[in-house]
C-alpha cells in the first residue's frame, strides 16, 4: 500500500466536495488523473473508498477511516512546514515538551525561563497534560521530553527525577474538617470529598487527577467555583468558599498562605516523584538535550519533601 501526499490530499478535497469532478478541480488535477488514483488507492487496498452516486461520492467505512488518517498526516505536514520555516528566521531549534499541572505551574517556570534567556534560538511547545497520556505520547514519539508523576507506569521510557511535590489539602481554620486535628495529622482524601471544592478552570491535568480518584472512591467531586490559577484557589480557600487539594509549593508561596490551614493527606499517591522522560536521550538533538540537561540540574530537581511524621 503506498499512498503519497497527493493521493491523500486529493481523497481530502473529493470527500469534502462530495465530487471526484470538484475535489479533482480543486488539486489542480485533470479529472481522468483524479480517477486514476483514486481507482488506484481502492486496488491497494481491496476496498471501495467511495460509494458513488449521481448525487456525488460518500466515504465508505474504509474511506472514512482514510479520511481521518489523511487529516492528521496534511495537519502534521503543514505543522511541519511552518516549524521548518522558523529556521529561515534564524531558529535553530524546536522542542515539543509535555507536562502535568504542578510542573507547569510550580516547578518549570523558572527553569524553562533561565534555558530559553540562554538559548535564544530554541523553541519550546509547551503542552500540559495527564501524566499517563504523557507517557504515551512519548512512547508514540510525539514529544521530545516529558515531566510524569511515577504513580504511572513509564516503562519503555528513559527518565529522571526532575523533583518531589506532594498534594495537601488547603482549608479555612474554622473549616470543619480542621477542628479538632493534632499537628502533623494527616487526613484520607475519603473524608473530603463529601465537602465543597475549588477548583482549577479548564481541562486541568490536576483537576483531572483528583477527579480520578474520587471516581475510585465512588464519589464525584462538587466544586463551587473553578479559577485560573493556584493563587486565586488559595484566595478562595481562604475566604471559607471551600477546600481544596493542590501542590504545597503552592500554599506556601500564595499570599494567603497565613490565612490557610494546610492539612497532609494521608493517600500514597500524594506523594509524588516527578519523573523527567524521554525515549532515548542519545537519540534527541543537541538543542533538546541541553533542555532535558538544564531540567534535570534545575533547583527544582534537588528539592526533596520530608517523610511524613
Amino acid at each position: 500500500m503506498r499512498f503519497d501526499l497527493t493521493d491523500l490530499k486529493l481523497f481530502l478535497r473529493v470527500v469534502e466536495s462530495g465530487s471526484i469532478t470538484a475535489g479533482a478541480a480543486q488539486a489542480h488535477l485533470a479529472l481522468a488523473s483524479a480517477s486514476a488514483r483514486v481507482r488506484g488507492m481502492e486496488d491497494a487496498l481491496g476496498v471501495p473508498l467511495l460509494q458513488r452516486s449521481r448525487r456525488g461520492v460518500e466515504p465508505t467505512d474504509a474511506g472514512r477511516t482514510l479520511l481521518h488518517h489523511a487529516r492528521l498526516i496534511t495537519q502534521q505536514m503543514e505543522k511541519m512546514r511552518a516549524d521548518l520555516g522558523e529556521y529561515a528566521t534564524g531558529l535553530k531549534g524546536h522542542v515539543r515538551l509535555l507536562c502535568n499541572t504542578s510542573a507547569l505551574t510550580e516547578f518549570l517556570p523558572d527553569a524553562l525561563a533561565a534555558f530559553m534567556a540562554a538559548h535564544p534560538h530554541v523553541n519550546v511547545d509547551l503542552e500540559e497534560r495527564l501524566s499517563s497520556d504523557i507517557v504515551q505520547a512519548m512512547r508514540d514519539g510525539l514529544a521530545d521530553i516529558g515531566i510524569v508523576t511515577d504513580s504511572v507506569d513509564s516503562s519503555g521510557l528513559e527518565t529522571r527525577l526532575f523533583c518531589e511535590d506532594r498534594l495537601v489539602l488547603a482549608l479555612h481554620p474554622a473549616h470543619p474538617l480542621g477542628k479538632g486535628l493534632r499537628r502533623n495529622a494527616a487526613l484520607p482524601f475519603a473524608a473530603t470529598v463529601e465537602h465543597d471544592f475549588i477548583g482549577l478552570a479548564g481541562d486541568s491535568a490536576l483537576q483531572m487527577y483528583l477527579g480520578e480518584q474520587a471516581t475510585r472512591l465512588g464519589k464525584r467531586l462538587r466544586y463551587r467555583v473553578r479559577v485560573r490559577s493556584f493563587d486565586a484557589i488559595c484566595r478562595m480557600v481562604a475566604s471559607g468558599a471551600g477546600l481544596a487539594v493542590l501542590p504545597e509549593s503552592a500554599v506556601v508561596r500564595s499570599r494567603d498562605a497565613a490565612n490557610l490551614k494546610v492539612v497532609r493527606l494521608a493517600d500514597a499517591w500524594t506523594r509524588r516523584r516527578l519523573l523527567l522522560c524521554t525515549r532515548s536521550y542519545t537519540d534527541l538533538p543537541g538543542y533538546a538535550q541541553e533542555l532535558a540537561d538544564a531540567l534535570a540540574d534545575a533547583p527544582a530537581a534537588h528539592a526533596t519533601i520530608p517523610a511524613p511524621g
